[in-house]
């Protein structure tokens, strides 16, 4: 099971927090400071973090431009299906914002959390298509357009109450 998702700077700033499993709000800074001190440059991707998240443990983690991608899981997870997710996930963003970068992250939190709920659900992957996660972002998307447009309250009973 998928424990937590993160996306932070490299100076360790958090820019995306997810949780699947109930971490009390109190120790979030404490947790995102423990993993970004766990995540050594150069020797692995792979980091088992017992002390952090409970026994069992692990995190996974890519480091692209300016931003670390975690992923933190139990052992009921296989790592390199899970390093495979995070490649997923870091193609599916660049497909929506044309390389992304921690900006794009910063300001479009909205749709950054729409591509992980199509990826994962109650830290279960649903979904490890690029393509399909991208039709399904696309699709809500103009959903959300269309229901902008429409207005609940009919045309005539609006134009009475905007005079």
């Amino acid at each position: 099971m998928i424990q937590a998702v993160m996306v932070m700077s490299t100076q360790g700033k958090p820019r995306l927090l997810k949780f699947y499993s109930y971490q009390p709000p109190e120790k979030h800074q404490d947790l995102v400071r423990g993993v970004f001190q766990c995540m050594p440059d150069s020797v692995s991707n792979f980091v088992k973090v017992d002390a952090i998240f409970g026994p069992g443990a692990k995190l996974v983690y890519k480091h692209l431009a300016t931003l670390y991608f975690v992923f933190v899981f139990d052992s009921s997870e296989n790592e390199l299906a899970v390093l495979d997710l995070v490649q997923v996930f870091v193609e599916t963003l660049d497909r929506c914002f044309k390389n992304v970068c921690e900006l794009d992250i910063v300001f479009n939190f909205n749709k950054l959390h729409t591509i992980l709920d199509e990826m994962i659900l109650g830290g279960q992957v649903i979904e490890t298509s690029s393509e399909q996660i991208m039709r399904s972002v696309e699709e809500i998307a103009r959903l959300e357009k269309q229901s902008n447009t429409t207005s609940l309250i009919p045309k005539s009973i609006s134009e009475r109450f905007s005079r």
